[in-house]
């Protein structure tokens, strides 16, 4: 049997409970195609109580969802993904709550293996077939050169003066 206490690391039996033992425990990787979820959704993906989640909107700025007309929570996609991100750096990387924050800041770079791209599930072939092909870079508008600049420039004196 399992007993946490505020953090604390209890034995019952012969099975110790740490925080790392809570945080590492299985949680789905696939997030469901939906706009909008409401917060037991986003506690049951994420494997964290509601309670965290909301702590969580007070210390970090980039999770904010929207509420609804009866004020439930509403998160979206990304907010999802970005708790899943938070967790990782949380629990798994052992980051404090300031340094988690300074790594979202930082974005993803290469030092920092985050819950989303390790666990990025497959897309189905349907929509991996949107994707196959790029769409060439958009061209770039024309450089004007000094000289057209100027004689614009003369152009609006002109009209002025």
């Amino acid at each position: 049997m399992f007993v946490i206490d505020a953090g604390r690391s209890k034995t019952l039996g012969s099975d110790q409970v740490t925080m790392a033992n809570v945080a590492l425990k299985p949680t789905p990787s696939v997030i469901p195609n939906k706009l909008y979820f409401r917060i037991g959704e986003v506690s049951r993906i994420a494997g964290v109580k509601p309670h965290v989640l909301r702590y969580w909107e007070t210390e970090f700025a980039v999770i904010d969802p929207k509420k609804s007309g009866a004020g439930h929570r509403l998160y979206r996609r990304r907010d999802v993904e970005l708790i899943l991100e938070i967790k990782y750096l949380l629990y798994e990387k052992r980051y404090t709550i300031e340094g988690a924050r300074a790594a979202l800041g930082r974005g993803r770079n290469k030092a920092v293996l985050t819950f989303q791209t390790a666990q990025q599930p497959v897309a189905p072939a349907s929509q991996t077939a949107l994707f196959e092909s790029p769409a060439p870079p958009p061209a770039a508008p024309p450089v004007p050169t000094l000289a057209a600049i100027r004689s614009e420039l003369e152009a609006i004196l002109a009209l002025l003066g």
